[in-house]
């Protein structure tokens, strides 16, 4: 089984928390990102996802911060974990990004997109 720092994205999208929403949603769509990583400092603080957008859309707050939407502290997972622990972490957390950490640094994002494309790819016979 393969390792999240084998297939994890390392090309972060990161803002602070006093970012406009508006200015991180215009991000997101430019990199076409369903999640940006909020850092304070080097420390991770809060993840700002697709869900946290439409949540800003339907309560009239795309003019606030991502500090005041923005799932704080999340979960994380470590480069050498396992994919299938990456996705139980998934399911039952019930989120579709993790925030991956190595040593206690920020070093990528892994999707629930990645695994799939993962597991995926390694169904699917070279060739076909």
């Amino acid at each position: 089984m393969a390792t999240v720092g084998e297939i994890m994205s390392g090309n972060l999208l990161t803002v602070e928390p006093s970012a406009a929403i508006a200015d991180v949603v215009t991000q997101m769509h430019e990199r076409e990102v369903g999640a940006v990583l909020v850092v304070a400092g080097e420390h991770l603080v809060g993840i700002f996802t697709e869900r946290d957008v439409l949540h800003a859309a339907a309560v009239g707050r795309l003019e606030g911060k991502v500090e005041d939407l923005m799932s704080r502290h999340p979960e994380t997972i470590d480069a050498t974990d396992t994919t299938g622990h990456a996705a139980a972490m998934m399911i039952h957390g019930g989120f579709r990004h993790l925030p991956v950490e190595e040593g206690g640094k920020l070093v990528g994002i892994i999707s629930i997109r990645d695994l799939i494309r993962h597991e995926l790819d390694d169904e699917i016979p070279r060739g076909a």
